[in-house]
């Protein structure tokens, strides 16, 4: 009979494809194991990775700079619009009405100022009047105090009498008494004339205090009419309509948004402990959810957030209470998107991303030590309101300024530098001045008594 020792023995004799099986998956294991740490080190350890990224965008927002009802819309949601389209239109009646009550303003101050440059010419024709009749009360003195001369020796000897005598001496006091009129006369018609003056000296006619202010209030009107009228300011698609037809508006109120997709960037929100070899200008990977794998983006790290998203967070943690549990910070990693990939395959706002960061070169900076040297944004739209009420304002000069102010006008429009409009073309004010000089040749100078 043979021993239960010698059982386990024959069993592990008896069986070796048993032990070839599991030398083989420890090998297989250990070889995974290798492979995997082979891969990490080579390949995984270069990279940082988050599904935490989302599409964002400049969201523009369409808001009135006046108030007024709304009659027109030019533009719905998902609508493509240029910048400078026509997107609203407000009641322009209240303020062609503004527009109308400046411009008459505007035209009498010029006459009235040209009433006080005309008017230093008749004051100093009055200042010659006064010197004239000076001059004539000095010859009656001169001649009266001749008339008492001789007659003062005459009266002891009889040869002329007593009360011609005090006639005499009456006319020379009478004498006296116009040459200080005439005097005080040429005084005060000099004072008049450099009263006038301060307000003339040293300055022409479209450039008179009075003048400019009511230009500031033309210029005011003239923009109030044509904000009635709301423009696209950028290219991009419309999106968040909320105006409606005969809805009364304020100044400010968002009645819809303009989003420009071909400037878009990706938002990824990396943890605290990803942050460590993440550089500015390092190459990222993503892909969009709505295109799936197929699609790649190339895309470089713009910036790192200054804090956490709870830093800046509505209602902030409060980390200083007795039940404290860490939660790990995610921070915001702008990356810049290809504009090429953008146009073949459009993204939206909001839309989810897998974002993949090369980290393998770490020579980069971690923040931006330097300013942005071009501007981040601009619009050129608005820029051809502030011309058109300057070529509103010098029209109105010339019409009622002369001649001489119509030259002056169209010389200051000359010096002007080149705008640009809102469509791109350049304002040439050698155009506008001879558009100015045109006017001006056609325009009837008024004498000054039709004034008055």
């Amino acid at each position: 009979m043979s021993s239960p020792e010698a059982t386990p023995l024959a069993t592990a004799q008896g069986n070796p494809a048993r032990k070839k099986a599991l030398t083989g998956v420890a090998a297989a294991v250990v070889v995974a194991g290798i492979a995997y740490g082979a891969y990490w080190a080579l390949v995984l350890n270069h990279y940082e990775s988050t599904d935490n990224a989302y599409v964002q965008g400049n969201v523009v927002q369409l808001t009135p700079q006046v108030g007024g009802t709304v009659v027109a819309i030019n533009a719905d949601d998902t609508d493509h619009v240029k910048a400078g389209q026509l997107l609203v239109r407000l009641d322009p009646a209240d303020a062609q009405i503004a527009l109308d009550q400046a411009e008459a303003q505007l035209a009498q101050t010029v006459r009235e100022v040209r009433t006080l440059y005309a008017n230093n010419s008749t004051l100093k024709a009055q200042i010659a009047l006064r010197d004239a009749d000076l001059a004539r009360a000095k010859s009656d003195e001169a001649r009266a105090q001749d008339d008492v001369a001789r007659r003062s020796p005459l009266v002891a000897t009889g040869a002329v009498g007593k009360e011609e005598f005090n006639h005499s001496t009456a006319a020379l006091a009478a004498a006296r008494s116009s040459v200080v009129a005439a005097q005080s006369a040429v005084l005060a018609a000099r004072e008049q004339l450099s009263s006038n003056q301060t307000l003339t000296d040293g300055i022409a006619v479209e450039q008179h205090p009075n003048v400019l202010r009511a230009s500031a209030r033309v210029r005011e009107a003239y923009l109030a009419l044509r904000r009635a009228d709301l423009l696209a300011p950028v290219d991009g698609y419309v999106a968040k309509r909320s105006v409606q037809l005969g809805q009364r508006v304020q100044a400010g109120a968002p009645l819809m948004s303009v989003i420009a997709l071909n400037q878009v960037w990706v938002e990824a929100n990396f943890k605290e402990s990803q942050l460590q070899r993440l550089r500015l200008d390092q190459p990222v990977t993503l892909e969009a959810d709505v295109y799936g794998k197929k699609v790649e983006y190339r895309g470089t790290v713009e910036g790192l957030g200054a804090g956490t998203g709870a830093a800046f967070a509505l209602l902030p943690a409060q980390n200083a209470t007795g039940n404290w549990i860490k939660v790990v910070q995610r921070v915001p990693v702008r990356i810049r998107l290809d504009p090429k990939e953008l146009v073949e395959h459009p993204l939206r706002v909001g839309l989810s991303m897998d974002a993949r960061v090369d980290i393998s070169k770490t020579d980069g900076r971690m923040l931006a030590d330097a300013s942005r040297v071009p501007t981040t944004a601009q619009t050129n739209v608005f820029d051809q309101n502030n011309s058109g009420a300057d070529a509103e304002v010098r029209k109105i000069i010339v019409a009622n300024g002369g001649r001489a102010s119509a030259i002056a006008v169209a010389s200051n429009a000359a010096a002007k530098p080149l705008t640009r409009s809102a469509t791109g073309a350049v304002a040439s004010p050698t155009a506008a001045a001879a558009s100015v000089a045109t006017i001006a040749d056609t325009t009837t100078i008024q004498p000054v008594a039709n004034l008055k």
